[in-house]
C-alpha cells in the first residue's frame, strides 16, 4: 500500500511537467517563413495568341511537402480552373509546375512558371487531348498584402457645452 501511495505521488509530481511541455507545440508557427511571403492572391495579364487576358490566381506553397496548389481565374471569361502541382525551392522564391482543371477533372492547361518575391512569371499553355497548345506569357503580381490589424482609435472625450 505504501509504495502505491508513493509512486502515485510521483507520478502527481511528474505531470505538470509533462503537461506543460505540450504547449511548446502550440507556438510553432505552422508556416514557414517562404510560405507567408508567397501565400496569396496575384493578378496580371496573360498574352498569347488571342490577344491579352486578365487572370487572378489564388495561391498556396507548401514548402516542406513540395507541393502548390490554387485556383487561377480567366477575368476575362470568368472560368476557374483548380491548379495543383509541384513548388520547388529557390532563392527567395521557387518553380512552379501546375496542373489546372475544370469542373476538378477535366485538364485544360498546364502553368509552368517561377516565383520570385511578389511576382509569378511563366508560361501557361492550354492543352487539348493531352497534348499542350496555344501559350500564353504570364505575369502576376501579389495584391492585398496582409496590412497589420489597425487599432481603434480612442474616442472623443465628452464635454459639457
Amino acid at each position: 500500500m505504501r509504495s502505491s501511495l508513493a509512486c502515485l505521488a510521483a507520478a502527481a509530481l511528474l505531470l505538470p511537467p509533462a503537461l506543460s511541455g505540450c504547449a511548446f507545440g502550440a507556438y510553432l508557427s505552422p508556416l514557414t517563413p517562404l510560405e507567408r511571403a508567397v501565400n496569396g492572391t496575384y493578378e496580371g495579364i496573360g498574352v498569347g495568341g488571342t490577344g491579352r487576358v486578365p487572370y487572378r490566381m489564388t495561391l498556396t506553397v507548401q514548402e516542406r511537402e513540395g507541393r502548390a496548389t490554387g485556383v487561377i481565374t480567366n477575368l476575362e471569361s470568368r472560368k476557374a480552373y483548380a491548379a495543383s502541382g509541384t513548388f520547388k525551392r529557390s532563392g527567395n522564391g521557387g518553380a512552379l509546375e501546375l496542373n489546372l482543371f475544370e469542373n476538378g477533372d477535366k485538364h485544360r492547361g498546364n502553368l509552368h512558371a517561377t516565383l520570385s518575391g511578389p511576382k509569378i512569371s511563366g508560361v501557361l499553355r492550354t492543352v487539348l487531348l493531352g497534348r499542350e497548345l496555344l501559350g500564353y506569357t504570364v505575369e502576376l503580381e501579389r495584391v492585398g498584402e496582409a496590412a497589420p490589424a489597425a487599432t481603434p482609435a480612442a474616442p472623443a472625450p465628452v464635454t459639457a457645452p
